[in-house]
C-alpha cells in the first residue's frame, strides 16, 4: 500500500469516528436531563391547561348564577306587575266610589226623615227607597260594601270612634250607635264607620 492509500484510509477512519462521536453526543445523564426537561414542559402545559379549565369553569358558574339571578328578577318583576295590575283593577273605582258615598248618605237621610204615615209622601218615599236599593245594589256589583257595625266589637281598622259612653245595656268596647255608615271597596276601607263605643 502506498502512502497515499494509507492516508485516505486514516482519513476515512477519522471521519467514521467523528461521525460516531457526533451520533453519541452527551452521556446518559444528558439524555435523562433532556427527558426530564420534556416532562417538565409537559407538566407545565398540563398545569396551564388545568388553570385555564378552572378559570373557564368559574366563568361558566358565574354566568349560570347571573342567569339565575336575572331569571328570578324577571319573575319577581312579573309578579309585582301582576299585583299592581290587579290592585289597579280592583281599586280603579276608589275615587268614584268615594264621590258616590254622599249620594247614598243623602238617600238614607231622606228615607229616615220622611213621614211614612202621610199618604202624600208614601209614593215619593217608595221611589226614594227603590232608588236607594237599586243604587246600593249597583255599587255592590263593583265591590263596594257597607260597614254597619252596630252591636259588634269595636275595630279601629274599620271604625272611627266619635265618642265613648258608659252603657249598662252594652258590653265594654262594643259599638252602641252608628252615626255614619262606613264603606269598603274590595276589602279596602274607603271610609270608616263613625261610631259611638260603650265603655
Amino acid at each position: 500500500m502506498s502512502n497515499k492509500e494509507t492516508k485516505i484510509n486514516e482519513e476515512e477512519l477519522q471521519q467514521q469516528e467523528a461521525e460516531q462521536e457526533a451520533e453519541v453526543v452527551g452521556t446518559e445523564a444528558d439524555i435523562e436531563w433532556n427527558e426530564e426537561t420534556e416532562a417538565d414542559e409537559q407538566e407545565a402545559k398540563i398545569a396551564q391547561l388545568e388553570a385555564a379549565l378552572l378559570s373557564s369553569e368559574a366563568k361558566v358558574q358565574d354566568q349560570k348564577d347571573s342567569v339565575l339571578r336575572a331569571k328570578a328578577e324577571v319573575e319577581n318583576m312579573r309578579r309585582r306587575t301582576e299585583q299592581e295590575i290587579d290592585k289597579a283593577r280592583k281599586y280603579a273605582l276608589n275615587k268614584f266610589a268615594e264621590e258616590l258615598l254622599p249620594v247614598i248618605d243623602n238617600l238614607e237621610r231622606a228615607i229616615q226623615s220622611a213621614d211614612s204615615e202621610a199618604e202624600v209622601v208614601k209614593p215619593i218615599l217608595e221611589g226614594v227607597e227603590l232608588t236607594h236599593k237599586t243604587f246600593v245594589d249597583a255599587v255592590a256589583k263593583f265591590g263596594l260594601k257597607e260597614i254597619n257595625p252596630e252591636g259588634e266589637a269595636f275595630n279601629p281598622e274599620m271604625h272611627q270612634a266619635m265618642s265613648i259612653q258608659e252603657s249598662p245595656d252594652h258590653e265594654s268596647n262594643t259599638v252602641m250607635f252608628v252615626m255614619q255608615k262606613g264603606y269598603e271597596l274590595n276589602g279596602r276601607v274607603i271610609r270608616p264607620a263613625m261610631v259611638m263605643v260603650a265603655k
